[in-house]
């Protein structure tokens, strides 16, 4: 069954947190197995004179006779790290583990920077300073290019090594505030490659037009996608727009054309952590049934 749900959530009234808002989903449990996470470089083609860095996870589950589900987090770094806002990883370890989630692989990207080597761990600050970051480019267009880097360069490289899925209702695609409008134009543009949306915080404001969204979702012809929104209530008011708001129109727009949706409501401002804090509840939403 198909349907909408608006959800206001106040995090220091969930339970089950602990001292720093994570549940256990997010903590190390004993007798979970660890998936095993590697780092590699991509030079693209279609973002002409990019490099960057991404992550590969693999569940310890996986087995190459079965295709695993695929789950892609732009902004790889903040997604990956086991201590930082998101504990994705972890996340995936436990909820494989009892079940509650397919076997998936994790791709964790960066944006593209135009410089000749990435010293050390790529993060928000590579390129900045230099001016060579090509991240809003990327992530804010509104146009089927990075969908198309992922399906001509990223995914084919990992399909190399693993036996990814090729079906779009078991990829998951995952970003934070132009990475999170990023993910939704990916499966927006291409459906036939990813059916599953989270954006945390997401950036539906005008840096690159992104503001159109909610009326071109009420306009245009409903796409077969499940898509799970959160933005606090504290996020960003500047001159591309208001986060708060544009991702309120998102959902009240999503609910106008009958997508399956959900909507969670928090108190802070632009940051992953609430988000983070709620993957697990993400991911058994989107993945239900």
């Amino acid at each position: 069954m198909k349907f909408s749900i608006v959800t206001l959530v106040l995090l220091t009234g969930l339970a089950l947190l602990a001292d720093d808002g994570f549940t256990k989903d997010s903590q190390r449990q004993k007798g979970v197995p660890v998936g095993k996470v590697t780092r590699h470089e991509h030079r693209s083609k279609v973002f002409e004179g990019t490099l960057r860095q991404y992550y590969l996870y693999i569940p310890s589950q996986y087995k190459s006779s079965e295709p695993a589900a695929l789950m892609v987090f732009q902004d790889g770094h903040a997604y990956v790290d086991e201590n930082g806002q998101a504990r994705a990883t972890i996340v995936l370890d436990n909820l494989i583990h009892r079940g509650e989630i397919p076997v998936t692989i994790g791709i964790f990207i960066n944006p593209g920077v135009f410089d000749k080597k990435i010293e050390g761990r790529q993060d928000w600050s590579t390129g900045k300073k230099t001016k060579t970051s090509n991240r809003s480019l990327e992530y804010d267009s509104l146009n089927d290019t990075y969908a198309r880097m992922l399906e001509s360069e990223l995914l084919p490289e990992v399909a190399k090594k693993f036996n990814l899925t090729k079906n779009p209702d078991h990829r998951v695609i995952c970003g934070a505030s132009s990475g999170g409008i990023c993910a939704f134009t990916v499966a927006w543009e291409r459906p036939n490659l990813f059916r599953k949306v989270i954006s945390h915080i997401g950036s539906f404001t005008n840096i690159r037009g992104g503001h159109a969204y909610p009326a071109l979702i009420r306009k245009q012809d409903k796409r077969p996608l499940r898509v799970w929104l959160q933005d606090g209530r504290k996020d960003l008011d500047n001159a591309h727009g208001n986060w708060w708001l544009s991702n309120q129109q998102m959902a009240k727009a999503l609910a106008f054309t009958k997508y399956d949706y959900k909507f969670v409501a928090t108190e802070g401002g632009h940051s992953i952590k609430e988000g983070g804090q709620l993957l697990p509840e993400a991911l058994r939403w989107i993945w239900r049934e």
